[in-house]
């Protein structure tokens, strides 16, 4: 009883800080909306820093000179259930992955978690530090480094007054794109609409024209380095 009463303000100490660092980690994941949000970090980090925390001082007791305990047997268990725990927020549709951040940050989550439970104060801060530097600092800044898709333009061909515009951009924005439409047309007296518009995503736009080929009503989809160059590719 002496053991574990003289341990209990140490176990509170690391295990609040591990709440307050996941806290951090799961508010920017909030704040950006994500399937996994402030309350799944926080109880990953708090969840592991408790495995860890009964690894290393809720077995003192039954120490002897017959009895050994290896600590890192619990930690293994934890990074092996969080790898499950982290897929669950992965999904796949067609050839675009979705969720890899978010199952990156639980497995930091876990990390800072073990890191406190274990002590390692300085180190569980270091990676928190480190995670929101990459995510809030450096996401934007690589954000804005160009890529081959920077310049390309999708001139879509669709049928006018069948909501399909609207289709278009709502499946855009499921997928992860942004759009910026640059001009529109009717063609002649066909009932279509030609549509030059620019995406914006985190994956290649080729990634995304398949989507907005299976919406109804879409008849052509061309990809263009801008709006006045040539054809680059071809979709129908």
């Amino acid at each position: 009883v002496d053991a574990i009463t003289s341990t209990s303000l140490v176990e509170s100490q690391l295990l609040l800080v591990a709440f307050v660092l996941c806290s951090l980690i799961g508010l920017e994941r909030q704040f950006r909306q994500k399937a996994a949000g402030f309350r799944t970090h926080v109880l990953v980090g708090t969840g592991s820093a408790g495995f860890t925390l009964v690894s290393s001082f809720g077995f003192a007791h039954v120490l002897g000179d017959e009895v050994t305990l290896d600590p890192s047997r619990i930690a293994a268990q934890i990074v092996t259930g969080i790898g499950f725990l982290g897929a669950g927020v992965i999904f796949t549709r067609r050839d675009a992955v979705r969720g890899l951040t978010t199952a990156a940050t639980i497995w930091v989550s876990a990390a800072v978690g073990m890191a406190a439970g274990a002590g390692m104060v300085s180190l569980a801060a270091g990676i928190t530090a480190a995670h929101l530097f990459a995510l809030v600092v450096m996401g934007p800044v690589v954000a804005k480094i160009p890529t081959r898709d920077t310049n390309r333009v999708l001139r879509i061909v669709y049928t006018d007054g069948e909501g399909v515009l609207r289709r278009l951009l709502a499946e855009a924005t499921e997928v992860g794109f942004s759009a910026f439409i640059l001009s529109t047309h009717r063609l002649d007296r066909s009932g279509l609409v030609q549509l030059d518009v620019r995406f914006k995503g985190r994956m290649p736009l080729r990634g995304l024209v398949p989507y907005l080929q299976d919406v109804e009503g879409v008849r052509s989809i061309r990809v263009q380095r801008d709006a006045d160059d040539d054809e680059e590719e071809s979709r129908t």
